[in-house]
């Protein structure tokens, strides 16, 4: 899918411009990039999130998930 399926109008965006798009806290964004399912780029100072990459992050979101075996 690509950043236009999901109405993304910009190439990347602010933490907080993220935040709202994906109606998610600070701390879920930060806890997605600790895992590694979103990749932040620095500009200076300042964080984006390039609009390509949220769009994979909701596409995998809507995968079918594998059931975790329990040992």
């Amino acid at each position: 899918m690509t950043p236009q399926d999901f109405g993304f109008t910009k190439v990347c965006y602010s933490v907080n411009e993220t935040m709202q798009l994906l109606s998610i806290s600070r701390w879920t964004l930060y806890d997605r990039v600790k895992r590694g399912e979103l990749k932040p780029a620095k500009l200076g100072k300042k964080t984006l999130f390039y609009a390509s990459d949220l769009a994979a992050f909701l596409a995998k979101l809507r995968e079918p998930r594998e059931p975790e075996l329990r040992v």
